[in-house]
């Protein structure tokens, strides 16, 4: 069943801190001294609307203590940005790293907030330069601003879907090998990986491509992919918790059957490296 009707507060994340990152992650907050396994992700890992996300269910199937350090519309530079993330990653005995977007980093056309990497800080003067006709004051988030873009020239537009897929593998680069241990690289979407499109319609995570994976598998113990089945998406939102007001996001995020999903993938890639 959908559970938004039952109560308006729907779910308590118990929002805590670890150390002196800046960064709210899902609670409870868990102990880092015994051997964990981290999650590094965005809000699929974070669980948004999901009472047990994937990162729990792991825990449960392989029983070590899993450290659920997801962000909701995390990009790449939340991540290697934050030097406690990074020194939690290195102390794992393994790290998931959840694969994100390629349009929530700062790159050469445009800068993000740091934490909240979905926020549209400002452009740069090489994008203004190629987009004169628009007024980038009226954009807010990311995503508002390059369906503006692509709609306005789809061909200046594949410029900076350019950019955003080479600094995208850049920084993924620099995350890993700032991770000293084992990592597992995890693809988690309603679609398989696999050459992506410059469209309007582009589908979470954004932009990325299976050469561009390629190009920074070496650096991981392991890739797994991850593609929710026809019967988990046919669920829609049925077992996810959300507020009326909250149901138009949540009818784009992968539910609870989707996590069962997910968690089985990567359980078993833990339990052959652990």
């Amino acid at each position: 069943m959908t559970y938004d009707a039952l109560r308006a507060g729907a779910l308590d994340y118990l929002p805590c801190r670890y150390g002196a990152s800046k960064l709210l992650f899902r609670g409870p907050r868990r102990s880092v001294d015994q051997p964990y396994v981290a999650f590094l992700g965005g809000t699929e890992t974070y669980g948004k609307f999901i009472e047990n996300p994937f990162p729990d269910l792991v825990e449960h199937q392989i029983g070590q203590v899993c450290l659920n350090l997801g962000c909701v519309n995390a990009g790449v530079d939340v991540f290697v940005t934050d030097e406690q993330v990074i020194g939690m990653a290195t102390k794992a005995e393994v790290t998931v790293v959840q694969i994100t977007g390629a349009q929530n980093m700062s790159n050469r056309f445009y800068s993000v907030h740091p934490r909240r990497n979905d926020r549209f800080l400002k452009p740069s003067t090489l994008l203004q330069a190629i987009y004169r006709e628009v007024d980038f004051s009226e954009f807010n988030f990311n995503k508002h601003m390059l369906h503006r873009l692509h709609t306005l020239s789809p061909g200046r537009f594949e410029t900076v879907v350019d950019e955003l897929q080479q600094a995208w593998v850049a920084r993924m680069r620099m995350l890993l090998n700032k991770i000293k241990g084992k990592v597992i690289l995890l693809w988690f979407a309603d679609h398989a990986l696999d050459a992506d499109t410059v469209s309007e319609d582009a589908r979470d995570p954004w932009f990325i491509t299976r050469g561009m994976v390629d190009r920074i598998r070496p650096l991981a113990h392991d890739l797994v992919e991850v593609v929710a089945s026809p019967s988990s998406l046919a669920l829609g939102t049925e077992g996810m918790m959300f507020s009326p007001v909250e149901r138009h996001i949540a009818e784009h995020l992968l539910g609870p059957a989707a996590h069962q999903e997910a968690a089985i993938g990567v359980s078993s890639s833990l339990n052959s490296c652990l």
